[in-house]
């Protein structure tokens, strides 16, 4: 195949491509993710203010400020909510801490049929067990490291 002929079908392959695939609408995409991970910091600051006023301070504030950020982001996916938000928001709905806790509740949910052990207890960490051996053993390494400087 000569040089020409492999341009000609790369250009009517592309050609094809732009006629079957929908154009992106990159900025509403990106104002969607924009203001749904917004507006979701935003409610965690707004919890945060709340346990502030209440009592809380310094590591138990930011404790608790998490384990209801997840918690809502747990239940949200359990009512099959977050899972549109994701569709709408795409980015936005993952980079929070609320996006964690979908990714870990998603399969476990999914594979809840499969029983205790082999269906969610197995395919829980699925998508974020990588995330999390990462983490813990990055933590590791600079503990050690921070231990003999």
């Amino acid at each position: 195949m000569t040089g020409k002929t492999r341009e000609n079908y790369n250009r009517n392959y592309l050609n094809y491509v732009k006629t079957q695939d929908p154009p992106t609408k990159h900025f509403k995409n990106c104002l969607a993710a924009f203001g749904v991970g917004g507006l979701i910091c935003c409610i965690g600051q707004f919890i945060r203010y709340t346990l502030e006023y209440v009592g809380l301070s310094g590591d138990e504030l930011a404790g608790a400020t998490s384990i209801i950020l997840i918690f809502l982001g747990c239940l949200l996916t359990g009512l099959g909510v977050y899972d549109r938000i994701g569709r709408y928001a795409g980015a936005g709905s993952i980079v929070p801490i609320t996006g964690f806790a979908n990714s870990v509740t998603s399969p476990a949910i999914e594979f809840k049929t499969e029983g205790w052990i082999y269906g969610m207890a197995a395919k829980m960490f699925t998508v974020a067990g990588a995330i999390i051996v990462f983490g813990v053993c990055s933590g590791v390494i600079v503990g050690l490291i921070y231990l003999f400087l």
